[in-house]
């Protein structure tokens, strides 16, 4: 076997390993990727030689480490994710650090995000998909919920699942942390 074809199966098979074992279809790694699906059909087939930002845009997708591709390592039984290595999302609110705790394919269906608040923060929303529901736990402190005309106090402990298909906001009364899971129907 040339040298060419062994690293053309090692990339496929561990392309398609780690597509597999995270649930994906060829589809929703295209969807994923910005890589069309019948690139990554012939490139998990052995076919065809990606360029280095497809297969950067494969390895992204699948959360994957680009390094060992072709060492045959595939994503890890136990994905961690360091705290100060979190995504997070700027911009959206006064007083608020998110952070995104969700996997990327998980978004716009089940996102779950550790909210920080300052005291008087606020994160305002605009309404989500219809039958969207927000789940918020607080970790500490207090904050005010309010979906809609409906509005609750919050304190350390408790969980409040509201709607969040209409206009809705979370304001801390004091400094907080909470966990945010948005589930989209």
């Amino acid at each position: 076997m040339n040298h060419r074809s062994d690293i053309h199966d090692r990339l496929a098979a561990s392309l398609k390993s780690a597509r597999k074992s995270k649930g994906l279809s060829l589809d929703a790694v295209a969807k994923l990727s910005g890589v069309s699906r019948s690139m990554v059909s012939q490139i998990e087939r052995g076919e065809s030689s990606p360029t280095v930002a497809t297969l950067w845009n494969l390895t992204q997708a699948l959360q994957v480490d680009f390094a060992g591709l072709l060492e045959g390592k595939t994503a890890p039984g136990i994905e961690v994710i360091r705290a100060d290595s979190a995504p997070t999302i700027n911009g959206r609110g006064q007083g608020v650090r998110i952070r995104i705790l969700s996997p990327a394919e998980a978004a716009g269906e089940h996102e779950v995000y550790d909210l920080t608040f300052a005291e008087g923060g606020v994160l305002t929303s605009d309404p989500h998909s219809p039958g969207c529901r927000e789940h918020l736990t607080v970790l500490e402190g207090t904050v005010l919920v309010q979906s809609g005309e409906d509005e609750r106090s919050l304190q350390t402990g408790d969980t409040a699942r509201y709607f969040a298909d209409r206009p809705h906001q979370i304001s801390a009364e004091s400094r907080a942390r909470a966990i945010l899971i948005v589930q989209n129907s």
